[in-house]
């Protein structure tokens, strides 16, 4: 049997927040949400970073044996980039992002995590979180000091313990998993998951509408619950190739990597023919812009230099009649002293 991901994303950001920190990814390989933190920090700019080194994995070429491995890898280097960019900007200091991915391989799920976006599994009926949140209040749950009843309601519940940002020991927990037919998988950033309780989210994904207007609805709900944060999700649901419709092949990318879309495309892996377009695109573009520029710094030069000529014409005409005047003026009164 030949698997394959039939899936949509979403991104909204929210009612309360300014700008979407969240970032998402979906192709028919590899899904990914990247909430980004750090307000100023430019957590937008976290999140990009990340979806556009993950969305390099996107491919059919990967064995399960290395599925892992390629995601410890790129996260790493995303990891890495992380720190670069804070170090070229220092005003990006304290920015970070969670990352949860599944990769599809053959007929199994490498699953990668660090941060409290969740991954769940709907599965003949029954709706399970297949992620850890790494969170100060799940490490209250793990101690049984709280229950998760509180966590829902705790005052530090977006608190999170490990995450993106930049420094050697962020380190994502890893696993594989069996894909079965009929599966359902959402990932989301807690403007979801912390806002819409886990039996509404159930009750929207048992209705079996399609992954795009289950995606839509996951989102109304958060904008009913108030949305005071930003909302990603992503449905992926496990079809069989031989018995269902072909499923997508375009990659949607949204929220803040959006925006960015021209780096996370770059990412996408393509054929020789393909990237060797995508450079002449590219080198177009920047001729065309540039000569654009020329242009309109050309105008801008021309502009004042018309504007000048006109003024002048202007003074010279108020001159000359102002000539006239006075010298019409001149002669009528030596006329009438004459009389």
């Amino acid at each position: 049997m030949v698997i394959a991901l039939r899936y949509a994303a979403r991104s909204d950001v929210g009612l309360v927040r300014q700008v979407n920190q969240d970032s998402g990814y979906a192709g028919p390989h590899l899904l990914v949400v990247a909430d980004g933190m750090g307000g100023h920090a430019a957590g937008d700019v976290a999140s990009s970073i990340a979806i556009g080194e993950m969305v390099r994995l996107d491919g059919d070429s990967h064995g399960a044996d290395d599925a892992l491995a390629l995601l410890a890898e790129a996260l790493r280097t995303a990891n890495s980039e992380l720190r670069q960019a804070i170090e070229h900007q220092p005003e990006f200091a304290g920015m970070g992002t969670t990352v949860t991915a599944l990769l599809r391989t053959g007929n199994k799920i490498a699953l990668a995590h660090i941060g409290d976006s969740r991954a769940y599994l709907l599965r003949d009926g029954t709706l399970t979180q297949i992620t850890r949140d790494h969170s100060f209040v799940q490490s209250l749950i793990d101690e049984g000091r709280i229950t998760e009843q509180e966590a829902e309601d705790h005052p530090q519940r977006s608190l999170v313990t490990r995450v993106l940002t930049g420094q050697d020991d962020d380190e994502p927990d890893l696993a594989m998993r069996e894909a079965h037919v009929g599966d359902r998988y959402l990932i989301c950033s807690d403007g979801l998951s912390g806002f819409v309780a886990r039996d509404t989210i159930k009750e929207v994904l048992e209705e079996g509408l399609p992954p795009g207007k289950t995606a839509d609805r996951l989102v109304e709900m958060a904008m009913r619950a108030g949305a005071p944060d930003n909302v990603t999700c992503i449905i992926g649901d496990v079809v069989d190739l031989a018995k269902d419709q072909a499923p997508p092949t375009a990659q949607e990318v949204v929220g803040a990597a959006a925006e960015r879309r021209s780096a996370v495309t770059r990412s996408i892996p393509a054929t020789p023919a393909a990237k060797a377009a995508a450079l002449s695109r590219e080198a177009n573009r920047r001729d065309t812009s540039e000569a654009a520029e020329a242009d309109s710094l050309q105008l801008a030069e021309e502009e004042p230099t018309t504007g000048r000529r006109r003024w002048l014409r202007g003074v010279s005409l108020v001159v000359v009649v102002l000539a006239v005047l006075v010298g019409g003026g001149y002669a009528a009164y030596g006329g009438s002293q004459r009389q």
